[in-house]
């Protein structure tokens, strides 16, 4: 898996984010009633939360793999995805209130999608908070393992259950679509999809880490 650790990695990082930029801006989209040109926000809202869940999960792997071994190398790894994990949320969630201000009238509605989102940021960063709370090294790791490990089951409850078994303005929550066939024309689909393939090929491959293995 040397290839992984190539500079072309970056290259083709660097390409497909101006890619998306350039062309999420320029391109023509569908006129929609509400959306209007709002509708350009899924080329970055959707890849910054797919980002987010695809870091939280690595964490999530090696928190295990810690557990098993006890090496140390892997809660590096797991602390060092949630940190990234965590950048990806709040660039979520601010292009999320973004689009809110836009489709909703508002940057915060009290949404049960929106306020389901904050509490499960809470809930990371209540992880950070942990681990500095606990000096020795070995037991710090032990716990915020676990706590880890434990955390991401509820996020994933707290975005994806709990907003749909109540009234949601949020796409794909509370009867509402998501966006799909209707909503996004081969002009869109020529820039979402390549914003994420660079989330889920080139993000997870940490040049700091030796990841033994492709998430493709």
């Amino acid at each position: 898996m040397k290839f992984i650790y190539q500079s072309w990695w970056k290259v083709l990082g660097i390409v497909l984010v101006l890619y998306t930029l350039i062309a999420g801006f320029l391109l023509t989209v569908p006129r929609l009633p509400i959306l209007h040109e709002a509708i350009r926000n899924v080329y970055f809202h959707v890849p910054m939360w797919m980002a987010m869940f695809l870091v939280f999960g690595v964490s999530v792997f090696y928190s295990v793999r810690y557990l098993a071994s006890g090496e140390e190398e892997y809660d590096l790894i797991a602390v060092e995805s949630v940190n990234t994990g965590i950048i990806f949320y709040i660039l979520g969630l601010l292009t999320g209130m973004l689009w809110a201000r836009y489709a909703w009238g508002e940057y915060w509605s009290n949404d049960p999608k929106q306020n389901s989102a904050a509490i499960a940021f809470l809930l990371y960063c209540a992880y950070l908070v942990l681990r500095n709370a606990i000096d020795e090294e070995q037991k710090r790791a032990r716990i915020s393992a676990i706590y880890n490990i434990f955390a991401f089951p509820i996020m994933l409850v707290l975005l994806f259950i709990l907003p749909r078994m109540t009234d949601s303005l949020h796409p794909g929550n509370g009867g509402n679509p998501a966006f799909g066939k209707y909503d996004m024309t081969n002009e869109m689909r020529a820039v979402l999809y390549p914003a994420l393939y660079w989330v889920d090929a080139y993000c997870p491959m940490d040049r700091n880490f030796k990841i033994p293995y492709s998430f493709n």
